[in-house]
């Protein structure tokens, strides 16, 4: 036999721009917190209910209606805007592909280019040029990188 048992408590309104809204996001809005990491502190702690049930999700969503109670305080949420619900991570996956494809389809594909054999001197894996080797040269182009040997 259990009985609900209907108490009115004074609440203060929290009003938010838009909803659904992370739960602790509400706690920074209504100057409650300092911050959002105090905030996310305080919900995984248990310091905060919804709707008379301790949340410890911090990204929980809220509407319009819901009662917060944190500190023993009462806020109600008030939003004067329509439900904004992210589609399901399927379709945005789906839109994410399509949207890839049409860009694959737009560019010009060109047609691989031919590697060049770079070949490392056989002396010394190390490309740096003493003044010497740079003098014997004659200051030309090293095969393997391309640049010119300079000597101070």
């Amino acid at each position: 036999m259990s009985e609900e048992i209907e108490v009115e408590v004074e609440a203060l309104e929290v009003e938010v721009s838009v909803q659904p809204i992370e739960l602790y996001k509400v706690l920074k809005i209504a100057n409650l917190v300092s911050g959002g990491g105090e905030a996310k502190y305080a919900i995984s702690e248990g310091y905060v209910a919804v709707n008379g049930e301790i949340e410890l999700r911090k990204r929980c969503k809220i509407y319009d209606g819901d009662v917060i109670e944190f500190n023993g305080e009462y806020f109600v949420v008030i939003c004067d805007q329509p439900v904004q619900e992210a589609p399901p991570r399927e379709l945005q996956a789906n839109k994410v592909e399509s949207a890839a494809k049409v860009t694959k389809k737009d560019k010009k594909v060109s047609a691989p280019k031919a590697k060049k054999n770079k070949a490392a001197p056989a002396t010394s894996k190390n490309r740096s040029v003493t003044k010497k080797e740079a003098e014997k040269a004659d200051k030309k182009a090293d095969t393997a990188t391309g640049r010119k040997p300079i000597s101070f």
